[in-house]
């Protein structure tokens, strides 16, 4: 909360663009805060495309400190094993972790799986219903010498004194702080599919992340929705397909048809869904910038990922609350604020973005002597060694200790 000394001086207006998770989480973080903040949607109803996504500790733990733990796992699903890697042709196993309570040992809190709905869901429960205004789509931004005034595509105007892009890879705020490179077709398709529990292989209703790897293709799956639906998402070649959206349809025989050499239980799986979403990921680089003035972006917004880290949700609420806890720090100087907020989020955020950029080549390798390699190498691995730099960082503390140090 912010200080008695500074309640003297007038609390900024923050307009949030993007309802989505980001953007939501930005304004539950600020409100928490005592900051005023209104988010603008574009759509008619906040829905959350997509199906499923893994919400590891570190994000976990933000939504204990909204208050909203209880209610995510009302339907998230806790992780007993992830990890679990299973060779294409034959569904071997060739490395899995137990997480449960060694993962709460270890970073404090569980990993989850859950539809984004539930988390969408979750984080909105923590702002006031008079802070939404749903089927605002934004048409441009003016900078005025006592803030920014948003216009809106149906005429309606507001005025903020800090403007915050939730509003996703293809961001309009965006253009108001930098200009992006032009993202680069990565040569890989993402596709989508969610399968009633009753329909599906009973090892894919088990509590576990799963990873099959293959010559040029991966594919995940794990329950969600308190274990009534199986998420899948698999990977591979784009060929000419070339539209990013999540609301794009694919056809499920293409899919199918993807992975019809693959072992008999992942194509039993397969043949238990009926349609599937599909997009093209395009690789973006980091942007030079995330605020300019009162002006700042976040999550897609700020830092496009491939999802192959499952953290683009997560980094999301990392920027969320460490930029409504600067806000609330200077809130008579907000544009230090931003400053502040993108010194303290931007090398960390790169490095999950740069990161998750090396992964699918990992996991597309052709059978012979690297895959061999990469397979013999799990008998080593220590997922939480490697990735405790992601899951143990407590994105509050991090900026309570950086705004300290001056």
């Amino acid at each position: 909360m912010i200080s008695e000394d500074k309640r003297r001086t007038p609390a900024p207006r923050v307009a949030v663009v993007g309802g989505g998770i980001g953007g939501l989480a930005t304004a539950a973080f600020l409100h928490r805060a005592g900051l005023e903040a209104t988010v603008y949607e574009q759509a008619p109803a906040l829905t959350e495309v997509g199906a499923g996504l893994v919400v590891s500790p570190n994000a976990v733990r933000l939504l204990r400190s909204l208050g909203q733990l209880d209610r995510f796992r009302e339907r998230a699903v806790p992780l007993q094993v992830g990890w679990e890697f299973r060779r294409w042709e034959d569904g071997r196993v060739l490395f899995s972790q137990n997480l449960g309570e060694e993962c709460e040992r270890r970073f404090g809190e569980q990993s989850y799986v859950a539809h984004r709905a539930d988390l969408l869901a979750a984080v909105r429960a923590a702002v006031p219903e008079a802070s939404l205004r749903l089927g605002s789509r934004l048409a441009r931004l003016c900078r005025l010498d006592e803030g920014v005034e948003l216009t809106f595509t149906d005429g309606a105007q507001e005025f903020a004194d800090v403007v915050v892009g939730a509003d996703g890879v293809h961001t309009t705020v965006g253009q108001y702080v930098t200009e992006a490179g032009s993202p680069r077709f990565s040569g890989i398709c993402a596709w989508r599919c969610l399968v009633p529990a009753e329909r599906a292989p009973e090892f894919a209703r088990r509590p576990v992340q799963t990873l099959w790897l293959g010559p040029d293709r991966h594919l995940v799956h794990y329950p969600i929705s308190a274990g009534e639906q199986i998420n899948i998402v698999a990977f591979g070649p784009a060929y000419d397909w070339t539209t990013e959206s999540w609301s794009a349809e694919g056809r499920i025989e293409d899919l199918r048809a993807e992975f019809a050499n693959w072992s008999y239980d992942l194509r039993a799986l397969l043949a238990a869904a009926e349609r599937t979403g599909r997009w093209a990921l395009l690789d973006r680089d980091p942007l030079p910038r995330w605020t300019n003035g009162p002006v700042a972006l976040l999550g897609d917004a700020a830092h496009p990922m491939f999802p192959f880290f499952a953290q683009g949700a997560a980094q999301a609420m990392e920027d969320a609350a460490v930029l409504a806890g600067c806000l609330a720090d200077r809130p008579e100087d907000p544009c230090a604020a931003l400053r502040r907020y993108e010194a303290i989020r931007r090398p960390r955020a790169t490095r999950v973005q740069q990161m998750s950029r090396g992964r699918a080549e990992s996991n597309h390798l052709p059978d012979g002597p690297a895959q061999q390699a990469r397979d013999a190498s799990f008998s080593s691995a220590d997922p939480f060694a490697h990735n405790g730099w992601i899951y143990g960082h407590d994105a509050e503390l991090s900026m309570r200790e950086a705004l300290a140090a001056g």
